[in-house]
């Protein structure tokens, strides 16, 4: 069977990463107390906890286990030029979904079950790309860590707990450049930048009930109209403050920057060496990279 996307054999992270996302790592490296932390709420201890708190509230999916989510995993996996972390699906009432990347373990993503019956398969799979794109862009060690210091903040030393107090600011900025990529990642294993938007759409304002009545269209021209809005100084103070706790960008401006990515020439040029890369012998070997 023919495989219905271009498979970006070869893609590095460098290809596709935002700029605000590299100029965001590059800073956060340079953080006084950012090692303390790492060892502190990454030990072994703490990988142990929270790997085996998952596997033990979660259902693993396979191909006896939801298939068809499977299937999505494998395919954005193969398109993306990775070899297939762990997916598990957790029940949950918040649409969520959430990648873990710990030192000796491997990977793995969570999606929670709201999430799913909010979604269709395409958007289901942009959400898998987009975590998919975290471990494409490693952003592992630092994904965790700010994930950890969310869940686990209480649990540090004294010391530990004020350095994480004063790096919270720095790692939440991070993360917001950092979700940037991830849904670049989402848009190159979808395809199709309608699917990524329509996923923004509904964790902005979406249910099961209304999500079929969501207009696309209208949610795009809204990213534009608040773009333009927040362009002025003050705007964009505010926006600075409304921002400022978030783990996330607002929905709005990242289907703003999707938009504009999926446009773009570098968007395009990707596409264009992926099918000069494609070959049978290609799909044949398999070959795929490591994150």
């Amino acid at each position: 069977m023919a495989f219905p996307k271009t498979t970006l054999i070869g893609l590095k992270a460098d290809g596709f990463r935002h700029p605000l996302d590299l100029e965001a790592t590059q800073s956060l490296k340079q953080l006084p107390g950012l090692d303390l932390i790492v060892r502190q709420l990454l030990g072994s201890i703490g990988e142990q906890f929270f790997y085996l708190d998952n596997i033990a509230s979660s259902v693993l999916v396979s191909e006896q286990q939801l298939p068809e989510l499977h299937h999505l995993l494998k395919e954005a996996c193969q398109v993306l030029d990775l070899e297939t972390p762990e997916l598990y699906v957790r029940q949950h009432p918040m649409p969520n979904a959430y990648t873990f990347a710990m030192r000796g373990k491997k990977p793995f993503v969570v999606i929670h079950t709201s999430l799913i019956e909010l979604l269709t398969p395409a958007e289901i799979q942009a959400v898998i790309g987009h975590e998919l794109g975290h471990l494409k862009c490693e952003h592992g060690v630092y994904l965790t860590l700010a994930n950890l210091i969310m869940l686990a903040a209480g649990q540090l030393s004294t010391v530990g707990a004020l350095i994480a107090q004063t790096l919270q600011s720095q790692i939440l900025q991070w993360v917001r450049c950092a979700e940037f990529s991830c849904d670049r990642a989402a848009l190159l294993a979808t395809q199709d930048s309608r699917v990524v938007s329509s996923v923004l759409m509904k964790l902005a304002g979406g249910s099961p009930t209304l999500a079929p009545q969501l207009n696309l269209d209208a949610f795009l021209a809204q990213a534009r109209a608040y773009d333009e809005s927040s362009s002025t100084e003050l705007g964009l103070l505010l926006r600075e403050a409304q921002t400022g706790q978030l783990t996330h960008p607002l929905p709005v401006l990242r289907a703003r920057e999707i938009d504009r990515w999926a446009s773009s020439k570098d968007y395009e040029t990707l596409l264009q060496k992926g099918k000069m890369c494609y070959s049978s012998e290609t799909e044949k070997k398999g070959e795929w990279r490591n994150w």
